[in-house]
């Protein structure tokens, strides 16, 4: 039998457009938002059985959609995203919606009230189309842990390529977004979850500093360093999201090269492939006039580990805080590591040892954490700040990841990034689609200012110069024996 080749790419549907031009289609009537919701969830059902990006759809969204519809028919749209479908990580509260966390312990009575980003995604008109799945507990379970696998979704997978992984932990959301399931996505991100997953997926992701959105209804691993952030296929489509979120406007258009000054970061241990392609795009960017000069920082293991203590001295107080709010689920950490060794799939593919260990914390361990907190901020921002003075750069710029890994029975492979210095710096962060290796997506990520519109400038440039989107194409099947649920 002749080999068919890899399949070919879905063709691109209603969702697949800039959010802009959504927003525009929708106010000329143009467009419905009942078409685009349905245009959505067509793509779900075609695709997310083998992607499996999509922990639950919401019933009510195209009711949803046809209240958009009446508002722009009348003139009376409530801003760009009125009528866009929005899917959420399911670790943000949705008022009698999943809002599991991947975990079974919290999948029996959903929350009562909505978590407040939904409150102001639901008040700017975004339809909420579902929930994405996530590695289970914001992937602070264990350190054995597997990347996008959830007891409740089960394994996420690459659109790219579904034998590899999404990373994690906003592994739905990149996915779905990637795989066209909807325009835009939330997730969260402590360190590394949603930059990852956008690296890794071939999507755009803005991880906005701690505070600037609300984590209330979020579950939480610190409330100190946790953050939302918007996936989207392009970055104007992310900034346009977080905009409406904030209130306040973000710049939409490239910095002129010529007025850009970044530092490439070659991070220690790195995939040289990552690197390689980093290396390309500031090549690219040197050629259309920008300034790029490679730049060294080292990382001190001391600072890892205050971040890592701190980070453990937070978890129980910031999860009890949230579990104190969920009924039916269980009230204490003690009791979700006991009824995760009750239930028979939670602890099939990997432990709890993180857990287990900030559970052993005493009080006077957790009363640490503020110090630890401080000192590990404040050494990081001394890092990031040192090398932007002392190279002249206006920016910093570094391969998020290497590739996607093969998806294996066991846990994932130790792979470095370089999303940890801008999170223990509790800096915003963009990544942005930078090219592919074979089949296989590779991002950048670009950090450094405080502020968020001195950095998405540069982001968007170096989005333009990079390799250029592709269409995912999904199979009709996954090529591995390996399912995990």
């Amino acid at each position: 039998m002749t080999d068919p080749g890899p399949p070919a790419p879905y063709p691109p549907g209603l969702q697949d457009r800039p959010v802009a031009e959504l927003a525009r289609s929708l106010r000329s009537s143009a467009l419905t938002s009942t078409d685009l919701v349905t245009a959505c969830l067509d793509r779900i059902t075609s695709v997310d059985p083998v992607v499996r990006a999509v922990l639950a759809v919401d019933d009510t969204a195209p009711a949803q959609a046809r209240a958009a519809d009446l508002r722009h028919a009348r003139g009376a749209a409530l801003g760009p995203l009125d009528g866009i479908p929005v899917l959420l990580k399911d670790n943000i509260d949705t008022a009698g919606l999943a809002s599991t966390a991947g975990s079974r312990l919290l999948a029996g009575t959903p929350p009562a009230r909505d978590a407040e980003v939904v409150t102001r995604l639901r008040a700017a008109g975004a339809v909420v189309l579902g929930k994405t799945n996530l590695t289970e507990w914001g992937n602070f379970r264990s350190t054995r842990s597997i990347e996008g696998w959830s007891a409740v979704g089960g394994q996420t997978r690459n659109p790219y390529a579904p034998a590899h992984s999404p990373w994690g932990s906003s592994a739905g959301s990149a996915a779905a977004v990637a795989a066209g399931m909807a325009p835009l996505a939330l997730g969260t991100e402590t360190d590394g979850s949603l930059v990852c997953p956008a690296g890794v997926c071939g999507v755009a992701a803005i991880k906005p500093a701690p505070g600037t959105l609300p984590t209330a209804g979020v579950v939480p691993i610190s409330t100190v360093q946790d953050t939302l952030g918007p996936l989207a296929p392009r970055l104007a489509d992310a900034a346009l999201c977080l905009a409406v979120l904030t209130g306040r406007p973000l710049p939409a258009a490239p910095a002129p090269p010529g007025t850009v000054r970044m530092g490439l970061w070659h991070v220690k241990g790195m995939a040289p492939d990552a690197q390689e392609l980093a290396e390309r795009l500031a090549d690219r960017l040197r050629a259309a006039g920008a300034t790029v000069v490679p730049v060294e920082i080292t990382l001190p293991r001391d600072m890892l580990v205050d971040g890592l203590d701190a980070l453990c001295a937070e978890f129980r107080p910031s999860l009890e805080r949230y579990l104190r709010g969920r009924p039916g689920a269980p009230a204490t950490l003690d009791e979700v590591i006991a009824a995760n060794r009750r239930d028979p799939v939670e602890l099939t593919l990997f432990g709890q040892e993180l857990l287990e260990r900030c559970a052993e914390l005493t009080d006077g361990d957790r009363a640490l954490a503020p110090a630890l907190r401080r000192r590990s901020r404040r050494r990081a921002r001394a890092l990031i700040d040192t090398a932007l003075a002392a190279y002249g750069v206006d920016v910093l710029m570094a391969a998020t990841s290497g590739p996607a890994w093969r998806i294996d029975d066991g846990p994932d492979p130790f792979t470095r990034t370089s999303s940890t210095l801008p999170a223990l710096a509790g800096r915003p962060v963009v990544a942005v689609p930078a090219g592919f290796r074979g089949e296989l997506p590779i991002g950048v990520s670009l950090f450094g200012p405080p502020a968020l519109e001195e950095l998405l400038p540069a982001a968007l440039l170096a989005e333009r110069h990079g390799e250029g989107p592709r269409t995912p194409a999904v199979p009709p099947r996954v090529p591995s024996p390996r399912s995990r649920r």
